[in-house]
């Protein structure tokens, strides 16, 4: 736009000047102008055409159901005012019949736009009576995002260990977009690392390794950055098999950037780079020259974009992703060329400007340089200046100026020629490059030249052509392959220009390739023990290799990992490995590293262990004596398994114990077997083990715990016995049959006796598990009465077996004591007699009283209670008595309560006889009661029954149709207290069963014994 000039009285007015340039540069250099313009103000009031203050511009309006309208700016000056209309891609806008088009003053608005029919190339015309101007083309378009196809996308079946690409294929769109991946649904997108990676060009996920946990549904979800919208693609399904997995292998860069990138001065450029590969490849970026990486640049986490924002001059040059993991490395390369706004890649021969002005009379032009007027070589004509071949000297400010009889006015502009010599000061040639031999190398030579230097390189005073291996590149880089010895030397790199000429000078040194001498071999290894894996190198002698170890595809911290040193030194470094584990079985590799090569060995390590647990254990077919086990296998850490083992626990059981199968020994390759000789009605838990070559591995884990069924009970009490009490009593006792071999509920005892020589035997029932005595009372039992005695079992399944029969005394006059035995000594004549000597403590032993006894158990009668007494034996026979033995201390315990249990009621109801009664209390000379012995029986019946309660209070049920007689005693360590006295219940209404097939009941009771035993003492019942 011309602003006036201040002088009212001049009244020539230019309406433009109109300069034809490109801001392109030629050989010399490169052009910037600047222009401006004044007028008088006064031309306010002048009529005139229409001027452009305000044109359209490029612009992308997002499309979105909040934005119903789009303004376009266009405004412009003039006298009279001017009018408007626009163009839609050279077609007229009629406003009038098309309801999306209206006009704001100059501006365009469009409403409701539509991405199709509302896109395109507008301008703007203003016009009056003087005449029309044309705004410039602005490109209007609109940023969408439309949905996905909503088609099934196909399964993706992939190997653990390989590499997957999966395809996001966008929907059309318009604007800038962000691609994104969710996981199964996941809130959160999924996050890139170094084995997953996202590109933004085209959207695909990439997987370096695929491992188990990436099986799953992978959505592609794109979001345009312009309208805020977000669309998610069909779910992709990925299938992780595990039959059979990849091995591994060197990286292959899938996701790179172009060989040849031009970017603009100012603009910001991401490169892209991702590697697929097993192990995981890491990502490094540098620079092919060996500068150092600008500060300003960017890389992301995952290390697969390089950003390099204000791209400047020095930023230009090749640049190289390196993806490297323990199989080997690969390299990406790619030259981002500094691109000028200015044109300096082309070149024109002449510049023209042109310059008009109105006015009356007629105005006439002639053109200044830095104020003097122009040389007459400068063509100069009705306002046309051209310079026809472009020089440094052509620099300056030029003015075109219009003049009449009234005045004149000026239009300026600026011509900047700029030009310099090539200049390696700030990005000389790499000093010195060192590669291998059979290597390939670039040697980058990029001076600062304005114009273009023209690039050729010396080697050694002789100019360097380009041959098949050698190759000088369009931008100067030289290019070596198959580098061999004799291409070691000094380069040059020499830079020529119109204004002159510079070199600068690096080394190229070619050393000798490392290669691995000694590698490691695979091996097999048995826990425990200790294996070295060698790596030994050649290499260039100037060389320092460096060794590193890679275990299953992670670098081994050495300072961290005890089990694993690494030994030797110079060109060896083997790695030793210390009481190998089962985790240490895998892939190792040797990883060599030198200043200019890397080589690398692998080798399987193997390591046999005992076999890991069995899974999946299932019981099946339950019985009383026997289980059907089955299982799976599990690993058998690199040794087949020979044979199981099963075990089982009870809750009477110390720890796990082996039990006895069919078959007897179970081999490796059967995965069942049958329990047997297991107990009946008893918890069972079960485990297996697996046994191999190496030893017993870790057992399954605990099956849930199951009961066999109730079964008769098969044991019969052992260690039957008898013998004590107070006269008129038989005293019976055995061992309790643990709770394991009683096969079933309601278990209990039947006790049956005779006197010797008897053919009737006198049967009881005892309704308690743990009941281990009984006492048989009856006052006509004569002392030391000789009885055989024998025990039997039964439970709700039936009658078990009886133990062997024993004979056994009944007791004598006097308190009971301990059972007594000693040892007979050997002599000459058989002992026919033992005579026991006990006296109270305190006495003299010639005051003991005596008791003689044909065998080796003695019954005391008549002791003090709570009294200590000395005992001492001695043998007789035929020849006399012998010497008594040394004699020891025994205390009997505190008498029995005196106090029989009182306040004695009971209910009848049905068969059940509820009792209650009071607690008994001790005196302090008295044993403390611990429980209560309930006795009773039919009241014509002889056979009674006995169940023994700590609490005050019973249930009984029993059968009806006799009248039954029940006392109660209290019960201590001294024996039975006084009982309550008989007590009668009238007979029930009901069919009369006998003693040995009745059922009791007892509520909140089990039957206990304890150290003196349960005795019926002066009971009328055992007459």
């Amino acid at each position: 736009m011309q602003d006036l000039l201040k002088e009212p009285c001049w009244q020539l007015i230019i309406i433009g000047v109109k300069f034809t340039h490109s801001f392109l540069r030629n050989e010399w250099g490169f052009f910037s102008l600047y222009f401006s313009y004044v007028f008088p103000p006064s031309a306010e009031n002048t009529r005139h055409g229409p001027v452009f203050t305000q044109e359209p511009s490029d612009s992308i309006f997002p499309m979105s159901t909040d934005d119903k309208q789009v303004f376009i700016n266009c405004k412009a000056k003039g006298n009279p005012p001017p009018r408007y209309r626009w163009k839609v891609d050279g077609r007229d806008i009629n406003t009038d019949s098309d309801l999306n088009y209206s006009l704001v003053e100059g501006n365009l608005l469009i409403s409701n736009p539509h991405v199709i029919n509302h896109g395109g190339v507008y301008q703007c015309i203003a016009t009056n009576t003087f005449g029309t101007v044309v705004s410039r083309e602005a490109k209007v378009q609109f940023a969408f995002l439309q949905n996905f196809s909503s088609k099934t996308r196909n399964t993706v079946s992939v190997r653990e260990g390989q590499a997957v690409v999966l395809l996001c294929g966008p929907p059309p769109h318009y604007g800038e977009i962000k691609y994104s991946w969710v996981f199964n649904g996941q809130r959160n997108f999924l996050q890139q690392d170094a084995r997953r990676f996202i590109s933004q060009k085209t959207g695909n996920l990439y997987i370096a390794k695929v491992e188990a946990l990436d099986a799953g549904n992978y959505t592609c979800a794109v979001r345009n950055m312009m309208t805020n919208s977000t669309v998610f693609s069909s779910p992709t399904p990925v299938v992780v098999r595990r039959d059979v997995v990849m091995g591994e292998y060197e990286p292959k860069i899938e996701v790179q950037f172009p060989d040849t990138l031009h970017v603009s001065k100012g603009s910001s450029v991401k490169l892209e780079c991702f590697a697929l590969g097993n192990p995981v490849p890491s990502i490094s970026w540098r620079r092919a020259d060996g500068n150092p990486l600008p500060g300003k640049i960017k890389i992301n986490h995952s290390s697969g974009v390089l950003e390099i924002p204000y791209f400047r001059p020095e930023d230009a040059g090749v640049y190289e992703c390196v993806a490297e993991n323990s199989r080997g490395r690969n390299v990406a390369r790619g030259q981002l060329i500094f691109h000028s706004k200015e044109g300096r890649t082309f070149c024109f021969l002449l510049i023209r400007w042109e310059c008009k002005a109105i006015g009356k009379p007629r105005p006439t032009y002639r053109w200044l340089k830095n104020g003097q007027s122009l040389k007459a070589e400068v063509r100069c004509m009705t306002g046309r200046l051209t310079i026809p071949k472009i020089s440094l000297s052509d620099s300056g400010m030029y003015q075109c100026v219009a003049e009449n009889e009234l005045g004149s006015v000026y239009a300026s502009a600026e011509l900047k020629v700029v030009a310099s010599p090539p200049d390696f000061t700030r990005r000389p040639v790499k000093k010195s490059t060192v590669i291998q031999r059979g290597g390939e190398v670039v040697l980058e030579c990029r001076p600062h030249a304005s114009p273009r230097a023209t690039i050729s390189w010396w080697r050694e005073g002789g100019i360097f052509v380009s041959l098949l291996r050698r190759t000088i590149m369009e931008d100067g880089t030289l290019r070596i392959t198959n580098i061999s010895k004799s291409d070691g030397g000094r380069y040059t790199c020499v830079a020529r220009n119109r204004f002159g000429t510079s070199s600068s000078t690096g080394s190229l040194v070619v050393k000798e390739p490392t290669k691995i001498i000694v590698p490691p071999l695979s091996l097999d290894a048995s826990v425990g023990q200790s294996i070295v894996l060698p790596c030994e190198v050649s290499s260039d002698s100037s060389l320092s290799p460096i060794f590193k170890w890679f275990f299953n595809g992670k670098a081994i911290d050495f300072n961290r990992q005890e089990h694993f040193e690494m030994i030797g030194g110079g060109f060896a470094g083997d790695l030793m490995v210390r009481n190998i584990q089962l985790k240490h079985s895998g892939k190792y590799v040797c990883m060599v590293h030198t200043e200019v090569d890397t080589v690398s060995a692998a080798a399987d390590l193997i390591v046999r262990g005992p076999p890991g647990p069995p899974e999946g254990l299932v019981v099946t077919d339950i019985t009383d004596t026997t289980v059907q086990l089955s299982w799976g296998s599990g690993p058998d850490n690199h040794s087949p398994v020979t044979k199981y083992m099963v075990q089982a626990r009870t809750p009477f059981s110390i720890g796990w114990q082996t039990v006895r199968t069919v078959p007897d020994s179970v081999p490796g390759q059967m995965m069942h077997a049958t329990v047997k000789e297991l107990n009946p009605w008893v918890d069972y838990e079960f485990r297996v083990v697996a046994i191999n070559s190496v030893g017993v591995g870790e057992p399954s884990t605990p099956s849930k715990q199951i009961r066999t069924k109730a079964a008769v009970p098969k044991v019969a009490p052992i260690n039957v016995s008898g013998g004590g009490g107070a006269r008129g009593e038989l005293v019976i006792m055995w061992e309790p049959v643990p709770e394991e071999q009683q096969s079933g509920e309601d278990f209990g005892y039947v006790v049956a006796f005779r006197p010797l020589g008897s053919s009737t035997w006198i049967q009881t029932v005892l309704a308690s598990p743990d009941a281990s005595r009984y006492i048989y009372r009856n006052d006509s039992i004569a002392p030391l009465s000789l009885f055989e005695v024998t025990v039997g079992v039964y439970n709700n399944m039936g009658e078990g077996p009886f133990s062997r029969v024993v004979r056994v005394f009944s007791a004598e006059e006097g308190e009971r004591l301990h059972v007594l035995h000693y040892a007979q000594r050997s002599v000459v004549t058989h002992v026919s007699l033992v005579q026991v000597l006990f006296w109270e403590g305190g006495l003299e032993q010639s005051e003991a009283d005596r008791v003689r006894v044909i065998n080796c158990t003695a019954l005391l009668s008549g002791l003090k209670g709570s009294t200590r007494y000395l005992i001492s034996v001695r043998a007789q026979n035929s020849a006399g008595l012998g010497p008594c033995s040394p004699p020891f201390n025994i205390t009997t315990k505190k008498p029995p309560p005196s106090q029989p249990p009182g306040s004695i009621e009971w209910n009848l109801t049905n068969s059940k006889i509820f009792l209650n009664w009071e607690h008994v209390k001790a005196m302090e000379n008295e044993s403390e009661v611990t429980g209560y012995k309930v006795v009773y029986r039919q009241n014509w019946h002889d056979r009674t029954t006995v169940l023994e309660t700590n609490k005050t209070s019973l249930e009984l049920q029993i059968p009806s149709g006799e009248d039954y007689l029940i006392e109660i005693k209290a019960l201590t360590e001294g024996g039975d207290g006084t009982s309550s006295g008989p007590i009668r219940i009238p007979k029930m209404s009901s069919k009369f069963h006998t003693l040995h097939s009745m059922q009791m009941i007892g509520v909140g009771i089990r039957q206990r014994s304890s150290g003196m035993g349960a005795p019926c003492v002066t009971n009328p019942l055992c007459d």
